[in-house]
């Protein structure tokens, strides 16, 4: 992360927004001692408004009024807006693949010069490499997405199979299951969740971005990537997967019912199972995720969120304070799990009993404790683009070709890396590429 922001700091100048200040327009000390400070911002997060609440009972200088515009793109889209008329709020909720294309806007304030640096070690390290180049910081991590593998423990017994560990065993469970019931099968591969296919690029050391000199270096259809999506592919073709939409009444009838039998998913999935497969209380269990080579304990990660600080604001050395305090405070974390079951990136709240303790749903299992170690096990070094909008958008498109059979995924990854291309020469970025041969 420190090298590609600071290409995004050197390549900001042409991008779309690139005119902005990164200067605050606010005198840095704030203001007179006895006045209060009103701030502004932007949170989907349910459960956050309590943590603003006692934000601002213990700080009685300082009142920040919570607005909630709409969870992820709405956000973005009026956030973008508001950019450009130079009126965004003095902090906003911002998603970890999104903080380079904010960077390039100009927009966010180093927080570093307000003490983000002196939490630094109180957060999981890949979450804190996300928001820092060298000593400075441009987000404070609030949650992550660590991946393991939710399975259904009552149909593995039904079956006599033994929970896989690598993705190769993962396959053989899939044949397995499938010849056992063709009415089960051993997960869902999703056309339209380029997050979740990224996370698993992740784990396998794919990068899909990078720095060459002063220009971007795109290598969206990777080795990596070939070889997550050659291996998924394969379970499409020979029908070991079923291909629905994640997050929609069939896929939730399908954990409900046991049609599929694990999800490959974040530590915020467990949420989604409990909330829409009730009935499946007691038969769920989570594994680490499986592996490329036995013995490996490499992982990605889906989701998470930064709080920034916008350089508009007039009261940025306040608005860093709320910043850090909301995602170091542990009673302001914990009001966010119990709302929203957030898994935090700050470490010490990992040992909370609200994320580290047994959950009868999952038949007493401490998932917590497997989440964690995964944390700790994801790939410091990813990197995300400038322009990934464009680019979840494309793997969809793409990708619901492919599962109406009119072309694969290594040619839809290869179509996706085209495009963003020119996409990004269409916005100003220098960019250098190289092709990748399909093995």
């Amino acid at each position: 992360m420190p090298i590609l922001l600071l290409a995004i700091m050197m390549l900001a100048s042409l991008a779309t927004w690139g005119e902005s200040s990164s200067t605050p327009q606010a005198n840095k000390d704030g203001i007179s001692s006895g006045d209060q400070v009103n701030l502004t911002f932007w949170s989907w997060v349910t459960g956050i408004d309590k943590s603003v609440a006692l934000f601002n009972q213990t700080h009685p200088n300082i009142h920040v009024n919570l607005e909630n515009v709409g969870g992820g793109p709405n956000e973005y889209n009026k956030l973008y807006t508001a950019i450009k008329a130079n009126n965004e709020p003095d902090m906003a909720q911002v998603e970890f693949q999104l903080l380079p294309t904010f960077e390039t806007t100009g927009s966010l304030i180093d927080l570093s010069q307000y003490g983000a640096n002196e939490v630094k070690d109180q957060f999981v390290p890949w979450t804190w490499q996300q928001v820092s180049l060298g000593n400075s910081v441009y987000a404070i991590p609030q949650d992550s997405g660590p991946l393991a593998m939710y399975y259904r423990e009552d149909i593995f017994k039904k079956y006599n199979i033994l929970v896989p560990t690598t993705w190769a065993e993962y396959a053989d469970t899939a044949a397995k299951l499938h010849a056992a019931n063709p009415n089960v099968y051993i997960t869902d591969f999703p056309p339209k969740e380029p997050g979740w296919f990224t996370g698993l690029i992740w784990q396998a050391g794919g990068q899909l971005f990078g720095i060459d000199g002063d220009a971007w270096k795109v290598s969206l259809n990777n080795p990596s990537a070939q070889k997550v999506s050659t291996y998924w592919q394969d379970l499409i073709s020979n029908n070991l997967v079923k291909t629905e939409p994640n997050f929609a009444n069939g896929w939730y009838h399908d954990l409900q019912t046991g049609n599929v039998a694990t999800w490959i998913s974040a530590a915020w999935g467990a949420g989604t199972i409990q909330s829409n497969a009730p009935q499946s209380a007691g038969q769920w269990r989570v594994a680490p995720i499986p592996q490329w080579e036995r013995g490996q304990t490499a992982n990605g990660n889906w989701g998470g969120l930064t709080t920034v600080v916008f350089n508009n604001t007039k009261h940025p050395k306040e608005a860093a304070e709320f910043a850090i305090w909301l995602n170091t405070n542990e009673q302001s974390i914990d009001y966010m799990i119990k709302g929203s079951n957030i898994f935090p990136a700050h470490r010490a709240s990992l040992d909370s009993p609200l994320v580290n303790g047994p959950i009868s749903f999952f038949g007493n299992q401490n998932i917590g404790a497997i989440f964690k170690a995964g944390s700790e096990q994801v790939n410091v070094n990813f990197q995300w683009g400038p322009t990934i909008n464009q680019v979840y958008n494309d793997i969809g498109d793409y990708f619901a070709a492919v599962i109406n059979r009119q072309s694969t995924l290594n040619e839809a990854l290869d179509s996706v890396q085209e495009g963003t291309v020119i996409f990004m020469k269409g916005q100003g970025f220098t960019v250098t590429t190289r092709r990748f041969a399909h093995d």
